[in-house]
Formats: structure tokens, sequence, C-alpha cells
């Protein structure tokens, strides 16, 4: 069977009851930028990835697309409980829910709750085949963290979880290279693939270098909202509203300064792409 036929045929079985069943577990008032998008868009990159191992001569088997579907569906269901950076434990408890409830075997699906459970793991203490369902699931993650998406995401989560405005971008700098390091560890030898996306990777290490530079002297006070670090406090002030506006238009937000209009164009204009040209 070819793997895209494998790859659909586990989107059958599985992709519309873990839609429906993310959706309504989900409080996409605690992280928006985490909801079924976010997970849609890694099974995207994880079916990328297969695509790419397949092309490499590994061989992909339909258990491994099954597990992996849901584990892309599922991996930060944990955040909408504890958004923190250890929230693939409660994930797991969230996918257990799941396979209770469809009447799957938590024994023929443990490496897909053992996945989840450790995909938060960024210093990448696992083994790491590029084969296996956790590395996979990690990388693709990983991938949804670059771009400008990423920017949103990054700034978003650390906002959420309470660090300095003025720190926010010395620490994305280091979190986002982690990633990239070990993606370029792991599948270094899909040039293609590393040729897209170090494109990605460099966007969000403009941004957070210029931001670092701007934050050195920056007043975060709302009164002269401006750059990147502007951004940031745009970000900060949806999130104070609980729940955010479910259809706010990020590219329409009002302010003079060039660069936070160009940001949310480009954001905007990324988040529209992002679906088109699926794998």
């Amino acid at each position: 069977m070819l793997l895209s036929d494998k790859i659909a045929s586990s989107e059958m079985r599985y992709k519309n009851l873990l839609e429906e069943f993310f959706i309504k577990i989900f409080d996409i008032s605690i992280l928006p930028s985490h909801g079924i998008d976010h997970h849609k868009r890694v099974w995207k990159y994880a079916k990328e990835i297969l695509h790419h191992l397949n092309d490499h001569g590994f061989k992909i088997d339909e258990s491994l697309t099954d597990k992996l579907l849901i584990a892309c569906f599922l991996h930060d269901s944990g955040m909408s409980a504890d958004p923190g950076p250890r929230h693939g434990i409660e994930g797991r408890r969230v996918c257990e829910k799941f396979l209770s409830e469809n009447n799957l075997s938590s024994d023929t699906f443990s490496e897909v709750l053992q996945a989840i459970e450790q995909h938060d793991n960024k210093e990448y203490t696992f083994t790491n085949q590029p084969y296996d369902l956790l590395t996979i699931l990690s990388v693709a993650d990983d991938l949804d963290a670059f771009g400008f998406i990423g920017i949103y995401r990054y700034l978003e989560i650390y906002i959420t979880r309470g660090s300095a405005m003025q720190d926010i971008g010395r620490q994305i700098i280091e979190n986002s290279e982690n990633r990239f390091q070990n993606f370029l560890r792991t599948y270094g030898f899909m040039s293609e693939l590393i040729e897209k996306h170090i494109k990605r990777y460099s966007i969000i290490c403009s941004f957070f270098n210029s931001y670092e530079q701007q934050a050195s002297s920056y007043r975060f006070d709302n009164k002269s909202v401006c750059g990147h670090c502007g951004v940031a406090e745009i970000i900060d002030n949806i999130l104070k509203k609980r729940p955010p506006e479910a259809n706010i238009k990020l590219h329409e937000i009002d302010y003079p300064d060039p660069l936070i209009r160009w940001y949310f164009a480009e954001l905007d204009h990324e988040l529209s792409e992002s679906f088109q040209g699926n794998v």
C-alpha cells in the first residue's frame, strides 16, 4: 500500500473523531494559538516528515500512521488544564480518555501515550531515531514553532507562563535554537526539508534578536506601542480579554507603527496559507 493510502486510511478512521473530541475538551480561552489549528498543522508537518522518510527508504507501516495521527491531534490537549512546560502528563490523561471513549486499547496505543507525555521534553534526552513516533511528533511540533505563526505562539505561551517581557526574547531565542538543532541532528540528511524550514527558523531568529535589542530600553507600559516589543504588548492585551475575541482580525489591528502592521499582515498571510498544498 502506498504511503498516501495509509495516511488516508488512518485519517478516515480517526481524524473526525479526534477533531470533535479535541474541540469538546479544549478550552480555547487558555491558549488560543494551541487550539485545533495548531494540531492540524503539526499533523501536516508529521506527514511531511513521513513522506521524506519514505523517500529515503524507511518503511512506514499503517500502525505508525494511526498512532502518529492520534498523537499529533492530542499532544497539547493537556494545555487546557496545565499550560506549563510539563503539560504532556495531563495530555496523556486526555488521550486515555479518548481511547476509552472510542473503545481503543491502551495497550495497543501505549506508544502514543508515552509520546504525548514526553513530547514536551525540549532537552531531547530521549533516544532520537528518525522513524520513532516520539521523534516525529516532537519535531513536527517544533516546526510549528517557526515562522510568523511561531512568533505569535511563543509570545502567547511565554506571557501566559508569566515570563517578564524584558526576558522573553532571550528565552525564546534559546528555546528555538534547541528545537532547530534537534531538527538538524535528526533529519539533517533530508536536505529539501532542512532548506524549507531553515527559512522559517530565520524568521524567528531575526524577530527576537531585534526584540532583544529593543527590550533593553523599551517601556512596557502600553503608552508608546511600537516595534517588536509592541507586538508582544498587543498579544498580551489580547490575552487579557478572557475569553479572547474568537474572530479577532489580527491583520486589521490599527496601529500607526509600520512594523506592527507588517507583522500582523504576515501572520494573517501565513495562517491563511498554512493548509494550502497540504501533503
